[in-house]
């Protein structure tokens, strides 16, 4: 028996389709297959299997467990919650790898899957190298067992070891995600006084879509925060492993900023510390880094990128902007939004200031949004391309560590095409509002020469 992935599932750090259309049960059972199958021929036997709260999760879990199975592969089933936990779960288990069936920030009708493999993001070419093994049955076979586990308190209590910050006033905003029953013990665990939103897991999200990037979607834990007189608030992603975080003002806290802000805080404990941020972040964040005497490090979005970065040279700490978060200080080094809002409460501890204190004492500049726009997945990598081509034959100062960031006199423009989605994906900054417009039409100009129009409300 052989089987064929939809192209656009396999992607670079994880795989994402729209169920029934590019992703069904029989893929679950392939990937279950195939992943198995690597970690059989590398010695393994034992894989943790977790998922969120999708509607089409507990079907997709059910495919993978099963073939995990018939591969020969032992199965350690976690059940429902956030992602973190099923990192959580492979670092101190013993297992051999561990699969997340999750859409993260997707919309409802798309679902996926992130793995891990010997305490490593499974990501890139490995990914791919599913798919061959899959269009060629190249599958070990066998009859492996299933055994159920209860980690949700253990997972909790983890996120609170060693914890040594103030009693703060804070809103939560589990926006109907995985994180939801979490968060509920989790406060539990923490001194100060707390206020929860949308903690029941519901795959409709019926009150907003669970992505805290989107500012949209902050607006309900902005008037719990006003209403209450709150230090702060934290609002999570499907799968819990981002964080959103709103001051006492209500103004947003950026992810970028917030790898600042936790860099002060790493770099005393370990000076000179390499920190990594991903190729979308503010250029104030790798300057405030090098002014702590840490060193700045430039690298690709995504997840697994960063984390697989991280551990290549020794990194403390990494984030990005969308506000994953990796702490490897006195944690294992994955994203996890629950171990970040610990950490800031830990971090306003520290630092002797609170969270709009700390918001306040960050550089001033004028940067857009990270604009998403539809561009089909045949055609987005090679509109890069172009652009890239033609900047070249310019001579411009560029980047190219993930997609195109264009350096000038002004600032800087970025355009890359998503991983996770049909589109393009364009940010640009500066110091005053009329070199970012500037800027903006660099860019606008650019994507027009390859037939892109990059609509203003995206």
């Amino acid at each position: 028996m052989t089987h064929g992935f939809h192209p656009t599932l396999l992607r670079d750090y994880d795989l994402r389709g729209r169920v029934g259309d590019t992703l069904h049960e029989a893929d679950a059972w392939a990937l279950g297959r195939s992943f198995g199958t690597m970690i059989a021929r590398s010695g393994g036997r034992r894989i943790a299997v977790g998922y969120d709260g999708r509607l089409s999760s507990p079907m997709l879990e059910s495919g993978l467990v099963e073939g995990l199975v018939q591969t020969g592969i032992d199965v350690l089933r976690i059940g429902l919650g956030p992602t973190p936990m099923l990192y959580h779960a492979e670092a101190t288990e013993n297992v051999d790898g561990g699969i997340q069936i999750t859409g993260s920030h997707n919309p409802g009708d798309q679902n996926g899957f992130k793995l891990v493999k010997a305490h490593a993001p499974f990501f890139g070419a490995d990914i791919q190298a599913m798919g061959v093994m899959a269009a060629a049955g190249d599958w070990e076979s066998g009859r492996g067992r299933v055994e159920t586990i209860a980690i949700m308190d253990g997972y909790a209590t983890r996120l609170v070891q060693g914890f040594d910050g103030p009693a703060c006033r804070i809103g939560w905003d589990a926006g109907n995600g995985a994180a939801g029953p979490v968060v509920e013990k989790l406060v539990q665990l923490l001194p100060g006084e707390h206020h929860m939103l949308f903690t029941d897991i519901d795959g409709y999200f019926p009150n907003h879509h669970p992505d805290p990037s989107d500012d949209r979607n902050l607006a309900d834990l902005r008037a719990l925060v006003r209403d209450k007189r709150l230090d702060f608030g934290v609002a999570f992603d499907g799968d819990g492993d981002r964080i959103g975080v709103i001051d006492s003002l209500g103004r947003t806290v950026p992810g970028d900023q917030l790898l600042g802000l936790f860099a002060q805080v790493v770099l005393q404990n370990r000076p000179g510390g390499r920190i990594v941020g991903d190729v979308k972040s503010s250029q104030t964040v790798f300057d405030r880094i090098a002014a702590l005497g840490g060193q700045p490090e430039m690298w690709k979005t995504g997840h697994s990128h960063i984390k697989s970065r991280m551990k290549q040279i020794g990194s403390p700490l990494g984030g990005e902007t969308t506000g994953h978060l990796f702490f490897a200080d006195d944690y294992p080094g994955y994203d996890d939004g629950l171990y970040a809002a610990v950490r800031l409460i830990r971090a306003v501890g520290s630092l002797g200031r609170s969270v709009t204190a700390l918001h306040d004492a960050m550089p001033a500049t004028v940067i857009t949004p990270e604009w998403r726009f539809p561009v089909s997945e045949t055609r987005k990598f090679a509109v890069v391309a172009e652009i890239l081509a033609r900047l070249e034959a310019q001579d411009a100062d560029i980047c190219t560590i993930d997609g195109v960031r264009v350096r000038t006199a002004t600032g800087w423009w970025l355009l890359r095409a998503s991983n996770t989605e049909a589109a393009l994906v364009a940010r640009a900054e500066s110091a005053n509002q009329a070199d970012l417009d500037q800027l903006v039409a660099e860019v606008d100009a650019q994507l027009a020469e390859s037939g892109v129009i990059r609509l203003a409300t995206s």
